[in-house]
């Protein structure tokens, strides 16, 4: 079957997912990141939501600071394992903040599928075109 020869571009489709997700992570990262603490404090106030009410600022600078370099080394191939991990993190508080908003699965459904995209390159890895070449 003509589709099962894809199999050999599966680095090159590895490849495409990092640049894009990446370029994704970047433009909603750059942001917050350079919004400050008055920023990082708003985004910091999603951890109530998982039962951990003190240092917004801080939650909310290591949130800002995940997306934006967790951005760039999802396209570098670069940490790519532990920058998934922070972003698996990242999306997991956004998703459990939504829903405990009552904003619904509509609304906390991007931040869920990031996540699944997430753990799944956690265990797949950033292929042969990467920095951490495995």
């Amino acid at each position: 079957m003509i589709l099962r020869s894809l199999t050999r571009y599966r680095d090159a489709g590895l490849l495409i997912l990092r640049i894009f997700i990446g370029i994704m992570f970047l433009y909603h990262g750059a942001p917050k990141l350079i919004g400050g603490p008055e920023k990082w404090e708003k985004l910091g106030m999603a951890m109530n939501y998982v039962g951990i009410p003190f240092m917004p600022v801080f939650w909310g600078f290591m949130a800002a600071f995940s997306e934006f370099f967790g951005g760039i080394f999802i396209i570098l191939g670069l940490f790519f394992r532990p920058a998934c991990i922070l972003l698996l993190i990242t999306m997991a508080v956004a998703s459990i903040m939504h829903i405990g908003k009552g904003d619904g699965l509509k609304i906390a459904s991007h931040a869920i599928e990031d996540g699944i995209v997430f753990l799944s390159l956690i265990l797949i890895g950033p292929g042969k075109y990467s920095m951490d070449r495995e």
